[in-house]
C-alpha cells in the first residue's frame, strides 16, 4: 500500500504551519515594541492566549508524527514566553513531520487518544485525523488569527489563505 494520504496530510501540516509563521511575521512587525504583551493576548478571558494557540496548533502535526512514528504523544509546553519560542516550535514540528516514513495503512490503526481526567477515545487513525487532529489545528490557527485581527494587526483572508497563493492567476482581458 503507498502513503499518499500520509503525504498529503505531511504537505496540508507543513503549509499550514508555514502560514503560522506567517502570522507571526505579520505579529512581529505589527506589535515590534510589545510582541510579549501579544503573546498574552486573548480572545476572551476563558479562552488560551496567542502564545498557547501556537503551541496547540503545533501539537496537532507533532502528535501525528508520533504516533506515526510509534512514539506517545507529546504536547508542547503551552506558555510561550516570546516569538523566538513560537517559532522553534514550528521549525521543530516541520522537522519531525519530515520523518515520518509509514505507508497509508498506518490510517487503518486504532489510536488510543488520552482526553484527561481518566477520559480517552479509540479511534480509528483516519478519524484521528479527520475527527481530532484537523479540527483542533484548524480551530487554533484560526483562534491565532483571530487574535491578531483583534489586536488590530493588519492582517486579512490572503493571509491566512496563503497555501493557495501559488495556485492563483491573473485573467487576462485581452
Amino acid at each position: 500500500m503507498g502513503n499518499q494520504k500520509i503525504i498529503a496530510l505531511q504537505n496540508i501540516f507543513s503549509s499550514r504551519l508555514d502560514t503560522l509563521s506567517h502570522i507571526l511575521e505579520i505579529a512581529e512587525s505589527h506589535f515590534a515594541d510589545d510582541v510579549e504583551s501579544l503573546l498574552q493576548r486573548r480572545i476572551a478571558p476563558d479562552m488560551f492566549p496567542f502564545g498557547t494557540q501556537i503551541a496547540f496548533v503545533c501539537n496537532q502535526p507533532r502528535n501525528f508524527a508520533l504516533w506515526c512514528l510509534g512514539e506517545p504523544a507529546d504536547n508542547l509546553n503551552p506558555n510561550v514566553a516570546s516569538l523566538v519560542e513560537a517559532r522553534d516550535h514550528i521549525s521543530s514540528t516541520k522537522e519531525l513531520l519530515t520523518s515520518i516514513n509509514v505507508t497509508d495503512s498506518k490510517l487503518s490503526e486504532i489510536n488510543r487518544l488520552d482526553l484527561g481526567q481518566g477520559l480517552y477515545a479509540e479511534l480509528s487513525g483516519l478519524s484521528y485525523v479527520d475527527d481530532f487532529l484537523m479540527p483542533n489545528f484548524y480551530f487554533h490557527i484560526t483562534t491565532a488569527y483571530n487574535i491578531l485581527r483583534m489586536a488590530g494587526a493588519t492582517i486579512g483572508k490572503r493571509d491566512f489563505m496563503m497555501h493557495l497563493v501559488p495556485s492563483v492567476k491573473h485573467q487576462d482581458n485581452t
